[in-house]
Protein backbone atom coordinates (compact mmCIF):
# COMPACT_ATOMS: atom_id res chain seq x y z
CA UNK A 1 0.00 0.00 0.00
CA UNK A 2 1.26 3.43 -1.01
CA UNK A 3 2.09 5.62 2.26
CA UNK A 4 -0.57 8.48 1.47
CA UNK A 5 1.13 12.20 0.96
CA UNK A 6 0.83 14.14 4.37
CA UNK A 7 -0.79 17.76 3.50
CA UNK A 8 0.16 20.56 6.33
CA UNK A 9 -3.43 22.02 6.74
CA UNK A 10 -2.79 24.31 9.77
CA UNK A 11 0.36 25.89 10.76
CA UNK A 12 2.34 26.51 14.13
CA UNK A 13 0.68 29.40 16.02
CA UNK A 14 1.14 29.90 19.41
CA UNK A 15 3.53 26.63 20.07
CA UNK A 16 0.18 24.63 18.96
CA UNK A 17 1.24 21.26 17.26
CA UNK A 18 1.07 21.28 13.68
CA UNK A 19 -2.15 19.47 12.56
CA UNK A 20 -1.56 17.02 9.17
CA UNK A 21 -4.25 15.27 6.81
CA UNK A 22 -3.79 11.93 5.09
CA UNK A 23 -4.61 13.25 1.14
CA UNK A 24 -6.54 9.98 0.03
CA UNK A 25 -6.32 10.54 -3.78
CA UNK A 26 -2.37 11.16 -2.89
CA UNK A 27 -1.67 7.53 -5.49
CA UNK A 28 -3.68 8.87 -8.38
CA UNK A 29 -1.41 9.84 -10.98
CA UNK A 30 -2.85 13.53 -11.85
CA UNK A 31 -1.82 13.50 -8.10
CA UNK A 32 1.25 12.41 -8.52
CA UNK A 33 2.15 14.20 -11.79
CA UNK A 34 1.47 17.24 -10.28
CA UNK A 35 3.30 16.49 -7.67
CA UNK A 36 6.73 16.03 -9.99
CA UNK A 37 5.72 19.12 -11.87
CA UNK A 38 5.65 21.25 -7.86
CA UNK A 39 9.04 19.85 -7.64
CA UNK A 40 10.70 20.47 -10.45
CA UNK A 41 9.27 24.10 -10.01
CA UNK A 42 10.48 24.46 -6.97
CA UNK A 43 14.31 22.99 -8.27
CA UNK A 44 13.60 26.00 -11.17
CA UNK A 45 16.65 28.09 -11.33
CA UNK A 46 16.47 31.41 -13.42
CA UNK A 47 19.74 31.98 -16.04
CA UNK A 48 21.46 35.24 -15.93
CA UNK A 49 24.24 35.43 -17.98
CA UNK A 50 24.19 36.91 -21.68
CA UNK A 51 22.35 34.63 -24.56
CA UNK A 52 24.77 34.71 -27.03
CA UNK A 53 22.17 33.81 -29.44
CA UNK A 54 18.62 34.24 -29.36
CA UNK A 55 15.53 31.94 -31.61
CA UNK A 56 12.31 33.61 -31.91
CA UNK A 57 9.92 30.99 -33.34
CA UNK A 58 6.09 32.98 -34.28
CA UNK A 59 3.62 30.70 -34.82
CA UNK A 60 1.46 33.18 -36.94
CA UNK A 61 -2.21 33.43 -36.13
CA UNK A 62 -1.32 30.79 -32.91
CA UNK A 63 -2.98 31.56 -30.50
CA UNK A 64 -4.02 29.81 -26.89
CA UNK A 65 -7.37 28.61 -28.97
CA UNK A 66 -5.98 27.45 -31.80
CA UNK A 67 -2.57 26.02 -30.05
CA UNK A 68 -4.92 24.23 -27.59
CA UNK A 69 -6.48 22.41 -31.11
CA UNK A 70 -2.72 21.85 -31.98
CA UNK A 71 -2.13 19.97 -28.89
CA UNK A 72 -5.19 17.81 -29.21
CA UNK A 73 -4.78 16.92 -32.99
CA UNK A 74 -1.14 16.69 -32.46
CA UNK A 75 -2.17 14.03 -29.20
CA UNK A 76 -4.85 12.19 -31.24
CA UNK A 77 -1.98 11.76 -33.80
CA UNK A 78 0.35 10.01 -31.36
CA UNK A 79 -2.64 7.34 -30.02
CA UNK A 80 -3.61 9.30 -27.39
CA UNK A 81 -6.98 10.64 -26.39
CA UNK A 82 -5.11 13.98 -26.94
CA UNK A 83 -6.01 16.71 -24.08
CA UNK A 84 -3.43 15.51 -22.05
CA UNK A 85 -0.61 15.80 -25.04
CA UNK A 86 2.14 18.57 -24.44
CA UNK A 87 3.72 20.36 -27.34
CA UNK A 88 7.45 20.33 -26.92
CA UNK A 89 7.57 24.22 -25.97
CA UNK A 90 4.84 23.68 -23.39
CA UNK A 91 7.30 22.65 -21.54
CA UNK A 92 9.39 25.30 -21.25
CA UNK A 93 9.65 26.97 -17.74
CA UNK A 94 9.08 30.47 -18.23
CA UNK A 95 5.21 31.60 -19.71
CA UNK A 96 3.66 34.88 -19.69
CA UNK A 97 0.54 36.54 -22.18
CA UNK A 98 1.01 39.31 -24.78
CA UNK A 99 -1.42 42.30 -25.52
CA UNK A 100 -1.28 42.06 -29.28
CA UNK A 101 -3.18 45.45 -30.23
CA UNK A 102 -1.31 47.97 -32.88
CA UNK A 103 -1.68 51.53 -32.08
CA UNK A 104 -4.60 52.03 -34.51
CA UNK A 105 -6.27 48.80 -34.23
CA UNK A 106 -8.02 46.90 -31.58
CA UNK A 107 -7.55 43.53 -33.92
CA UNK A 108 -3.73 43.31 -35.17
CA UNK A 109 -2.35 42.70 -38.76
CA UNK A 110 0.88 40.66 -38.37
CA UNK A 111 2.98 43.17 -39.95
CA UNK A 112 3.03 45.83 -36.67
CA UNK A 113 2.64 42.77 -34.14
CA UNK A 114 5.70 41.17 -35.98
CA UNK A 115 7.02 44.88 -35.71
CA UNK A 116 6.76 45.27 -32.39
CA UNK A 117 9.13 42.08 -31.68
CA UNK A 118 11.46 43.59 -33.65
CA UNK A 119 11.85 47.13 -32.51
CA UNK A 120 10.55 47.40 -28.76
CA UNK A 121 7.43 49.55 -29.70
CA UNK A 122 3.39 49.40 -30.82
CA UNK A 123 2.90 50.63 -34.35
CA UNK A 124 0.00 50.88 -37.28
CA UNK A 125 -1.76 49.07 -38.87
CA UNK A 126 -0.12 46.95 -42.25
CA UNK A 127 3.00 49.17 -41.27
CA UNK A 128 6.31 47.18 -41.13
CA UNK A 129 8.95 49.27 -38.36
CA UNK A 130 8.24 52.65 -39.16
CA UNK A 131 7.03 55.09 -35.97
CA UNK A 132 4.09 56.36 -35.21
CA UNK A 133 4.48 59.84 -37.43
CA UNK A 134 3.37 57.56 -40.98
CA UNK A 135 0.47 56.81 -42.59
CA UNK A 136 0.04 53.14 -43.75
CA UNK A 137 -0.03 53.23 -47.29
CA UNK A 138 0.93 56.75 -47.55
CA UNK A 139 4.19 57.29 -49.41
CA UNK A 140 4.73 60.54 -48.88
CA UNK A 141 4.99 60.16 -44.91
CA UNK A 142 7.63 57.88 -45.44
CA UNK A 143 11.18 59.12 -43.89
CA UNK A 144 14.47 57.94 -43.28
CA UNK A 145 13.69 59.78 -39.28
CA UNK A 146 10.92 57.72 -38.90
CA UNK A 147 12.47 54.29 -39.44
CA UNK A 148 12.96 52.24 -36.08
CA UNK A 149 16.10 50.21 -35.22
CA UNK A 150 15.73 46.31 -35.59
CA UNK A 151 17.18 43.73 -33.20
CA UNK A 152 18.97 42.44 -36.50
CA UNK A 153 20.83 45.75 -37.20
CA UNK A 154 22.05 45.55 -32.70
CA UNK A 155 22.81 41.88 -33.25
CA UNK A 156 24.79 42.92 -36.25
CA UNK A 157 26.45 45.73 -34.55
CA UNK A 158 27.49 43.24 -31.81
CA UNK A 159 29.02 41.27 -34.53
CA UNK A 160 26.40 38.12 -34.55
CA UNK A 161 24.56 36.62 -37.04
CA UNK A 162 20.88 37.28 -38.72
CA UNK A 163 18.64 34.48 -40.18
CA UNK A 164 14.87 34.71 -41.06
CA UNK A 165 13.12 31.67 -41.88
CA UNK A 166 9.16 31.03 -42.92
CA UNK A 167 6.52 29.04 -44.33
CA UNK A 168 5.19 32.10 -46.08
CA UNK A 169 6.80 34.66 -48.56
CA UNK A 170 9.80 35.81 -47.28
CA UNK A 171 8.99 39.50 -47.72
CA UNK A 172 5.57 38.66 -46.31
CA UNK A 173 4.89 41.05 -42.96
CA UNK A 174 6.37 38.69 -40.16
CA UNK A 175 9.78 37.29 -41.26
CA UNK A 176 10.11 41.27 -43.80
CA UNK A 177 10.09 42.35 -39.58
CA UNK A 178 13.32 41.40 -39.65
CA UNK A 179 15.20 43.33 -41.97
CA UNK A 180 12.53 45.59 -43.50
CA UNK A 181 11.21 49.73 -42.95
CA UNK A 182 7.78 49.69 -44.86
CA UNK A 183 4.39 52.24 -44.65
CA UNK A 184 2.98 49.03 -46.34
CA UNK A 185 3.63 45.44 -45.97
CA UNK A 186 2.14 44.35 -49.21
CA UNK A 187 4.87 46.64 -51.09
CA UNK A 188 6.58 43.34 -51.66
CA UNK A 189 7.77 43.29 -55.43
CA UNK A 190 7.05 46.91 -56.05
CA UNK A 191 6.68 50.23 -54.59
CA UNK A 192 4.50 53.19 -55.94
CA UNK A 193 6.25 55.55 -58.68
CA UNK A 194 8.40 58.54 -56.81
CA UNK A 195 8.27 56.86 -53.64
CA UNK A 196 11.26 57.28 -51.44
CA UNK A 197 11.26 53.75 -50.15
CA UNK A 198 12.78 50.11 -51.99
CA UNK A 199 10.21 47.41 -52.17
CA UNK A 200 10.68 44.88 -49.96
CA UNK A 201 12.41 42.23 -52.00
CA UNK A 202 14.59 44.87 -52.86
CA UNK A 203 15.56 46.07 -49.43
CA UNK A 204 15.79 42.45 -48.30
CA UNK A 205 19.23 42.36 -51.13
CA UNK A 206 20.45 45.02 -49.75
CA UNK A 207 20.37 43.26 -45.99
CA UNK A 208 21.95 40.41 -47.99
CA UNK A 209 24.41 42.68 -49.74
CA UNK A 210 25.47 44.65 -46.26
CA UNK A 211 25.69 41.68 -44.42
CA UNK A 212 22.80 41.84 -42.00
CA UNK A 213 20.88 39.37 -42.81
CA UNK A 214 22.89 36.19 -43.86
CA UNK A 215 20.37 33.21 -44.54
CA UNK A 216 16.67 34.46 -45.60
CA UNK A 217 14.48 30.97 -46.57
CA UNK A 218 10.96 30.74 -47.46
CA UNK A 219 8.60 31.04 -50.32
CA UNK A 220 7.65 34.64 -52.85
CA UNK A 221 10.20 33.74 -55.68
CA UNK A 222 7.69 35.55 -58.13
CA UNK A 223 8.49 38.86 -56.48
CA UNK A 224 12.63 38.54 -56.95
CA UNK A 225 11.98 38.30 -60.95
CA UNK A 226 10.60 40.48 -64.00
CA UNK A 227 7.36 40.67 -65.61
CA UNK A 228 7.79 38.85 -68.16
CA UNK A 229 10.24 35.98 -67.16
CA UNK A 230 9.56 32.44 -65.93
CA UNK A 231 12.10 31.26 -63.93
CA UNK A 232 11.93 27.78 -61.67
CA UNK A 233 9.15 25.60 -61.39
CA UNK A 234 7.44 28.01 -64.02
CA UNK A 235 7.21 31.19 -61.81
CA UNK A 236 6.08 33.95 -63.42
CA UNK A 237 7.68 36.93 -62.27
CA UNK A 238 6.04 39.96 -60.63
CA UNK A 239 8.80 42.94 -61.15
CA UNK A 240 7.82 45.96 -62.81
CA UNK A 241 11.51 47.19 -62.77
CA UNK A 242 13.05 44.69 -65.12
CA UNK A 243 15.76 43.27 -62.18
CA UNK A 244 16.47 39.63 -61.22
CA UNK A 245 17.21 40.30 -57.69
CA UNK A 246 17.78 36.21 -57.49
CA UNK A 247 20.65 36.64 -60.21
CA UNK A 248 21.31 40.07 -58.30
CA UNK A 249 22.16 37.99 -55.09
CA UNK A 250 24.32 35.30 -56.69
CA UNK A 251 26.36 37.32 -58.22
CA UNK A 252 26.88 39.32 -54.96
CA UNK A 253 28.67 35.99 -53.39
CA UNK A 254 24.93 34.53 -52.34
CA UNK A 255 23.99 30.64 -52.04
CA UNK A 256 20.69 30.46 -53.97
CA UNK A 257 17.76 26.98 -53.21
CA UNK A 258 14.75 27.20 -54.88
CA UNK A 259 13.65 22.74 -54.31
CA UNK A 260 14.62 19.77 -52.06
CA UNK A 261 17.86 19.11 -53.90
CA UNK A 262 18.86 22.60 -54.25
CA UNK A 263 18.59 22.94 -50.26
CA UNK A 264 20.61 19.93 -49.73
CA UNK A 265 23.63 20.77 -51.72
CA UNK A 266 24.09 24.18 -49.47
CA UNK A 267 26.78 24.91 -47.68
CA UNK A 268 26.12 25.50 -44.30
CA UNK A 269 29.76 27.03 -43.75
CA UNK A 270 28.49 30.18 -41.85
CA UNK A 271 30.47 32.22 -44.21
CA UNK A 272 28.77 32.54 -47.51
CA UNK A 273 24.70 34.08 -47.55
CA UNK A 274 21.94 32.14 -48.17
CA UNK A 275 18.59 32.85 -50.02
CA UNK A 276 16.33 30.15 -50.24
CA UNK A 277 13.12 30.51 -52.43
CA UNK A 278 10.88 27.50 -52.28
CA UNK A 279 7.79 28.65 -54.09
CA UNK A 280 6.43 31.64 -56.10
CA UNK A 281 4.18 32.40 -53.56
CA UNK A 282 3.70 31.05 -49.69
CA UNK A 283 5.58 27.34 -49.30
CA UNK A 284 2.96 24.39 -49.62
CA UNK A 285 1.22 23.53 -46.46
CA UNK A 286 2.61 20.89 -44.50
CA UNK A 287 -0.69 18.55 -45.80
CA UNK A 288 0.81 19.08 -49.29
CA UNK A 289 4.35 19.34 -48.82
CA UNK A 290 6.84 17.73 -51.52
CA UNK A 291 9.74 19.05 -53.64
CA UNK A 292 10.58 21.33 -50.96
CA UNK A 293 11.86 21.11 -47.06
CA UNK A 294 10.27 21.39 -43.68
CA UNK A 295 10.13 23.96 -41.22
CA UNK A 296 12.44 21.58 -39.06
CA UNK A 297 14.78 21.15 -41.92
CA UNK A 298 15.16 24.70 -42.68
CA UNK A 299 15.53 25.97 -38.86
CA UNK A 300 18.27 23.03 -38.57
CA UNK A 301 20.25 24.25 -41.46
CA UNK A 302 19.66 27.97 -40.58
CA UNK A 303 20.95 27.22 -37.15
CA UNK A 304 24.09 25.38 -38.40
CA UNK A 305 24.71 28.20 -40.88
CA UNK A 306 24.45 30.89 -38.15
CA UNK A 307 26.06 28.55 -35.22
CA UNK A 308 29.46 28.98 -36.84
CA UNK A 309 30.01 32.61 -36.09
CA UNK A 310 31.39 32.29 -32.82
CA UNK A 311 29.76 35.85 -31.61
CA UNK A 312 26.38 34.17 -31.91
CA UNK A 313 23.22 35.09 -33.93
CA UNK A 314 19.75 36.24 -33.66
CA UNK A 315 16.93 33.60 -35.93
CA UNK A 316 13.55 34.39 -36.43
CA UNK A 317 11.29 31.42 -37.85
CA UNK A 318 7.56 31.79 -38.91
CA UNK A 319 5.18 29.12 -39.02
CA UNK A 320 3.24 31.30 -41.57
CA UNK A 321 0.87 28.65 -42.75
CA UNK A 322 -1.28 28.40 -39.49
CA UNK A 323 -2.83 31.86 -40.27
CA UNK A 324 -3.48 30.77 -43.66
CA UNK A 325 -4.94 27.70 -42.87
CA UNK A 326 -7.49 29.61 -40.19
CA UNK A 327 -7.87 32.58 -42.77
CA UNK A 328 -8.77 29.45 -45.24
CA UNK A 329 -11.53 27.94 -42.36
CA UNK A 330 -9.36 24.61 -43.32
CA UNK A 331 -8.63 23.21 -39.87
CA UNK A 332 -7.01 20.29 -40.91
CA UNK A 333 -4.51 21.94 -42.82
CA UNK A 334 -4.04 24.41 -40.01
CA UNK A 335 -3.34 22.02 -37.01
CA UNK A 336 -0.68 20.61 -39.64
CA UNK A 337 1.38 23.63 -39.45
CA UNK A 338 1.13 23.39 -35.96
CA UNK A 339 2.48 20.34 -35.40
CA UNK A 340 5.13 21.29 -38.13
CA UNK A 341 5.87 24.25 -35.94
CA UNK A 342 6.04 21.78 -32.66
CA UNK A 343 8.67 19.89 -34.83
CA UNK A 344 10.86 22.82 -35.77
CA UNK A 345 10.72 23.79 -32.37
CA UNK A 346 11.99 20.53 -30.84
CA UNK A 347 14.85 20.59 -33.52
CA UNK A 348 16.10 24.34 -32.11
CA UNK A 349 15.92 23.22 -28.54
CA UNK A 350 17.58 19.91 -29.27
CA UNK A 351 20.69 21.35 -31.51
CA UNK A 352 21.18 24.33 -28.46
CA UNK A 353 22.33 24.89 -25.13
CA UNK A 354 20.05 26.73 -22.74
CA UNK A 355 23.05 28.14 -20.80
CA UNK A 356 23.86 30.07 -24.33
CA UNK A 357 20.25 30.24 -25.98
CA UNK A 358 17.16 32.17 -25.56
CA UNK A 359 14.09 30.60 -27.27
CA UNK A 360 10.59 32.39 -27.34
CA UNK A 361 8.03 30.72 -28.69
CA UNK A 362 4.90 32.86 -29.32
CA UNK A 363 2.13 34.68 -31.71
CA UNK A 364 1.68 37.44 -33.57
CA UNK A 365 -2.82 37.12 -33.15
CA UNK A 366 -5.05 34.76 -32.50
CA UNK A 367 -7.97 33.97 -34.93
CA UNK A 368 -11.86 33.60 -34.35
CA UNK A 369 -11.69 30.47 -33.64
CA UNK A 370 -14.44 28.86 -31.15
CA UNK A 371 -15.12 25.37 -29.93
CA UNK A 372 -18.16 23.94 -29.18
CA UNK A 373 -19.77 22.03 -26.34
CA UNK A 374 -20.02 19.46 -24.12
CA UNK A 375 -17.55 17.33 -26.22
CA UNK A 376 -16.68 13.99 -24.82
CA UNK A 377 -12.59 13.00 -24.17
CA UNK A 378 -10.86 12.13 -27.11
CA UNK A 379 -13.53 13.19 -29.63
CA UNK A 380 -11.85 14.20 -33.07
CA UNK A 381 -10.51 18.36 -32.89
CA UNK A 382 -11.16 18.80 -36.40
CA UNK A 383 -14.42 16.29 -36.43
CA UNK A 384 -17.77 15.88 -34.78
CA UNK A 385 -18.70 16.63 -31.21
CA UNK A 386 -19.26 13.24 -29.09
CA UNK A 387 -21.13 12.96 -26.19
CA UNK A 388 -19.36 12.23 -22.53
CA UNK A 389 -19.11 8.87 -20.99
CA UNK A 390 -20.38 9.69 -17.36
CA UNK A 391 -19.17 6.46 -16.45
CA UNK A 392 -16.18 6.06 -18.11
CA UNK A 393 -13.21 8.10 -19.56
CA UNK A 394 -13.12 8.16 -24.03
CA UNK A 395 -15.93 9.46 -24.94
CA UNK A 396 -19.23 7.47 -26.13
CA UNK A 397 -20.12 6.73 -29.97
CA UNK A 398 -23.06 8.98 -29.92
CA UNK A 399 -22.82 12.40 -31.78
CA UNK A 400 -23.86 15.71 -29.87
CA UNK A 401 -26.86 17.14 -31.63
CA UNK A 402 -27.80 20.78 -31.50
CA UNK A 403 -31.38 22.21 -30.96
CA UNK A 404 -31.95 21.93 -34.73
CA UNK A 405 -31.34 18.04 -34.45
CA UNK A 406 -27.91 18.52 -36.59
CA UNK A 407 -24.28 17.40 -35.23
CA UNK A 408 -22.12 19.80 -35.26
CA UNK A 409 -18.10 20.07 -35.03
CA UNK A 410 -16.04 20.46 -31.85
CA UNK A 411 -14.14 23.15 -33.45
CA UNK A 412 -15.28 26.01 -35.79
CA UNK A 413 -14.69 30.06 -36.42
CA UNK A 414 -17.02 32.80 -35.50
CA UNK A 415 -16.60 34.29 -39.42
CA UNK A 416 -14.91 32.98 -42.72
CA UNK A 417 -16.19 31.54 -45.94
CA UNK A 418 -17.94 28.32 -44.44
CA UNK A 419 -20.95 30.30 -43.09
CA UNK A 420 -23.70 29.13 -42.19
CA UNK A 421 -25.67 32.09 -43.42
CA UNK A 422 -26.19 32.11 -47.16
CA UNK A 423 -27.34 34.93 -49.23
CA UNK A 424 -30.80 35.06 -50.86
CA UNK A 425 -31.72 38.04 -52.73
CA UNK A 426 -31.15 40.95 -50.40
CA UNK A 427 -31.43 38.50 -47.38
CA UNK A 428 -28.64 36.06 -45.59
CA UNK A 429 -30.53 32.89 -44.67
CA UNK A 430 -29.48 30.49 -42.29
CA UNK A 431 -28.74 26.98 -43.14
CA UNK A 432 -27.12 24.16 -42.24
CA UNK A 433 -26.17 20.63 -43.96
CA UNK A 434 -29.08 17.99 -43.28
CA UNK A 435 -26.47 15.34 -42.63
CA UNK A 436 -22.77 15.44 -41.62
CA UNK A 437 -20.61 12.83 -41.17
CA UNK A 438 -17.55 11.90 -39.25
CA UNK A 439 -15.45 10.85 -41.85
CA UNK A 440 -16.85 14.29 -43.89
CA UNK A 441 -16.01 16.16 -41.32
CA UNK A 442 -12.57 14.52 -40.72
CA UNK A 443 -11.63 14.74 -44.34
CA UNK A 444 -8.35 17.19 -44.67
CA UNK A 445 -10.37 19.66 -47.56
CA UNK A 446 -13.28 20.34 -44.96
CA UNK A 447 -14.28 24.00 -44.48
CA UNK A 448 -15.36 24.39 -40.60
CA UNK A 449 -18.88 26.07 -40.42
CA UNK A 450 -18.65 29.83 -39.60
CA UNK A 451 -21.46 31.86 -38.48
CA UNK A 452 -20.74 35.50 -40.48
CA UNK A 453 -20.33 35.41 -44.20
CA UNK A 454 -16.37 36.38 -44.55
CA UNK A 455 -14.64 35.92 -47.91
CA UNK A 456 -11.58 35.08 -45.10
CA UNK A 457 -11.77 34.42 -41.56
CA UNK A 458 -10.51 37.44 -39.44
CA UNK A 459 -7.66 37.69 -36.84
CA UNK A 460 -8.70 38.52 -33.53
CA UNK A 461 -7.61 40.38 -30.64
CA UNK A 462 -6.92 38.02 -28.16
CA UNK A 463 -3.99 37.52 -26.05
CA UNK A 464 -1.08 35.32 -26.74
CA UNK A 465 0.92 32.94 -25.16
CA UNK A 466 4.83 33.23 -24.88
CA UNK A 467 6.97 30.47 -23.77
CA UNK A 468 10.44 30.59 -23.12
CA UNK A 469 13.51 29.25 -21.98
CA UNK A 470 17.71 29.91 -21.31
CA UNK A 471 19.13 33.41 -20.92
CA UNK A 472 17.06 35.50 -18.92
CA UNK A 473 13.78 33.55 -19.80
CA UNK A 474 12.44 34.05 -16.75
CA UNK A 475 11.17 37.77 -17.12
CA UNK A 476 8.60 37.00 -19.22
CA UNK A 477 6.08 36.86 -16.13
CA UNK A 478 2.42 37.97 -15.96
CA UNK A 479 1.26 39.91 -18.94
CA UNK A 480 2.40 41.79 -20.96
CA UNK A 481 2.73 43.93 -23.92
CA UNK A 482 4.14 42.23 -26.94
CA UNK A 483 6.69 44.98 -27.89
CA UNK A 484 8.24 43.89 -24.40
CA UNK A 485 9.46 40.52 -26.02
CA UNK A 486 12.02 42.71 -27.89
CA UNK A 487 13.39 44.18 -24.92
CA UNK A 488 14.00 41.10 -23.26
CA UNK A 489 16.12 39.63 -26.31
CA UNK A 490 17.94 43.16 -26.49
CA UNK A 491 18.66 42.70 -22.31
CA UNK A 492 19.85 38.80 -22.83
CA UNK A 493 22.27 39.34 -25.39
CA UNK A 494 23.74 43.13 -24.14
CA UNK A 495 23.48 42.76 -20.45
CA UNK A 496 26.99 42.97 -18.83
Amino acid sequence: MIRPILSIVAVLMGGSALAQTAITQAASPWFTDAQAVLQQKLNQQPITNRAVNVILFNGDGNGVGTNYAIRVFAGQRAGKLGEEHVLPYETFPYLALAKTYNTNAQTPDSAPTASSMNTGVKSKFTTINMDERVTAGDCSTYSEDAKLTLLSEIATGMGKSVGAVSTARITHATPAAVYVHTVNRNWEDSAPDGCAQKDIADQMLDAMKAGTLDVAMGGGRRNFVPEGVTVEEDTAGKRKDGRNLIEEAKAAGAQYAFDDASFAALKLDGETPILGLFEASHMKYEQDRTGEPSLAEMTAAAITHLSKNQNGYYLQVEAGRIDHGNHDGNLHRTLMDGVALADAVAMADAMTNDLDTLIIVTADHEHAISFNGYCGRGAPITGLCYKIDNAGVKHLDELNLAADGKPYTVAGYLNGVGSVLKEEGNDWIGSRPAELTQEQATDPDYIQQALIPMRSETHSGEDVAIYAKGPWAHLFDGTVEQNYIFHVMNHAITVR
